[in-house]
């Protein structure tokens, strides 16, 4: 499993709730998303910096959505380019399932 750390500041800083708002309106695009496990949308402390932290199958998955089009969309949408940290997942705690999993 690969994660994303999706990151783009923005121009103003967000309270919580804007963010939420935000959000909800691009979250059902990524369902069905081919690779996709899970997402989570995040807004920093200080409201200057948001993103998305996403779980996904292989990094070709991911390098699939994050193409120059959708990069475009998230810079023009938020203020600015994203930066992407693509990292690799050896093992995940689930504490609602209670699991623990190796790759």
């Amino acid at each position: 499993m690969i994660v994303a750390i999706v990151t783009f500041r923005l121009p103003r800083p967000w309270s919580v709730a804007e963010a939420a708002a935000v959000f909800q309106s691009t979250a059902s695009k990524y369902l069905g998303k081919p690779g996709l496990v899970r997402k989570h949308y995040y807004i920093a402390e200080t409201g200057d910096r948001a993103g998305g932290i996403y779980f996904w199958r292989s990094k070709a998955d991911a390098q699939a959505c994050y193409s120059s089009e959708w990069k475009a969309m998230v810079a023009q949408k938020y203020g600015s380019p994203p930066d992407i940290l693509y990292a690799e997942v050896p093992v995940s705690v689930d504490n609602i399932a209670h699991t623990i999993e190796a790759a």
